[in-house]
C-alpha cells in the first residue's frame, strides 16, 4: 500500500528544547566544547560603552563569522539565512526558534563600529582558526586565500600558521567588502580602508 504523508506535523505544537533537535555528534558541539571564546571580552572591553543601547553580544559576532567560515558559506548575507533555519547554529549562538537573529545591516554596523581600524579581529580569528585546525576542525585544505583552496605543508608549522593567517586576512578583506556594499545600497559612506592599526598600550 504507497503510503502518503499529511503535512498536520507542520502545526502541530510540541514541547521541545532546542538542545534536544542538535545531534550529539554534530560538529557545532564539539567546536563548542572544544574552543573556550570567553577571552574576547576582555579584549573588546574598551570599544564598549557603559551607557546607551545593548550591543550584539562580540562572542556572538565572532561566533558568526565563525560559522561562515568553518562551513563554507558564500556570503554573510546568507550565513545570517542560514542562521535563521537551522537549529544548530541557533543553539550555538544561544538564541531560541522564537528570537530574532540580527539583521545583516545590524551585524555590519556592530563589525565595523567595534574592528575597523584595529588588529583586534585579525588577532581574535587567527587564534580561533588556528584552533579550529588544531582540533581538525577543518583541515589545511580548507584554508583559503584569494579564492584559492592551499595545503600548508604538514612538516612545517610557521608555513601552517602563516597560511592561516594570509587566510583571515582575505577573509577579513571580503566580509569588509560585503558589509561596504550594503552600507551604499541603503545609502550610507561606505566604511574608510583600514589603516595601520595603532598599538594598543599595555
Amino acid at each position: 500500500m504507497m503510503g502518503k504523508k499529511d503535512l498536520l506535523g507542520r502545526d502541530q505544537f510540541q514541547m521541545v528544547t532546542l538542545n534536544s533537535l542538535v545531534p550529539q555528534d554534530h560538529i557545532i558541539r564539539k567546536i563548542d566544547t572544544a574552543i573556550n571564546l570567553s577571552f574576547i571580552y576582555d579584549l573588546v572591553k574598551d570599544l564598549y560603552s557603559d551607557v546607551g543601547k545593548e550591543s550584539i553580544d562580540p562572542v556572538v559576532l565572532i561566533k558568526i563569522t565563525l560559522i561562515q567560515y568553518t562551513f563554507g558559506i558564500r556570503s554573510m548575507r546568507q550565513t545570517i539565512k542560514e542562521i535563521q533555519t537551522n537549529v544548530a547554529y541557533r543553539w550555538y549562538l544561544g538564541y531560541s526558534l522564537e528570537e530574532e537573529i540580527p539583521h545583516f545591516s545590524t551585524f555590519g554596523k556592530n563589525y565595523s563600529r567595534r574592528f575597523q581600524n584595529t588588529d583586534l579581529f585579525e588577532q581574535i580569528f587567527q587564534r580561533v582558526i588556528a584552533e579550529i585546525m588544531e582540533y581538525e576542525f577543518i583541515n589545511s585544505e580548507s584554508i583559503f586565500i584569494d579564492g584559492t583552496h592551499i595545503k600548508a605543508s604538514a612538516n612545517n608549522h610557521n608555513s601552517e600558521k602563516e597560511t592561516v593567517l594570509e587566510s583571515v586576512k582575505y577573509y577579513e578583506k571580503e566580509l569588509m567588502k560585503e558589509i561596504n556594499e550594503d552600507r551604499i545600497e541603503r545609502g550610507k559612506q561606505a566604511c574608510k580602508k583600514k589603516r595601520k592599526p595603532k598599538k594598543r598600550q599595555k
